[in-house]
């Protein structure tokens, strides 16, 4: 399996719009992809974090080209501060 941090860097003053459209993609990840087995936004003093567990990179790559993850992109245009920051890892238990 494989699993997947996102963080998010979002522009200030669109905490709560970023949330919304965020959420939006969640449910369709959720109701979608049967090989994502995590997909949830977390946040800190630091700022905002997509947890993502897949269980191949086949899901991660089919995740990456599914028709929501792609008409999700332009809906994110000005709420992010900067390109997400991704860090993949394997997982072992």
């Amino acid at each position: 399996m494989i699993a997947l941090l996102a963080k998010m860097s979002i522009a200030e003053g669109k905490e709560a719009e970023f949330e919304k459209v965020m959420g939006e993609l969640i449910d369709q990840v959720r109701a979608n992809e049967q090989g994502n087995k995590l997909y949830t936004l977390v946040k800190n003093d630091s700022g905002y974090t997509v947890m993502e567990i897949y269980t191949s990179q086949e899901a991660l790559a089919a995740h990456m080209q599914s028709e929501h993850f792609r008409a999700a992109g332009p809906k994110f245009a000005g709420l992010l501060a900067g390109r997400p920051e991704l860090t993949q890892f394997e997982v072992v238990a």
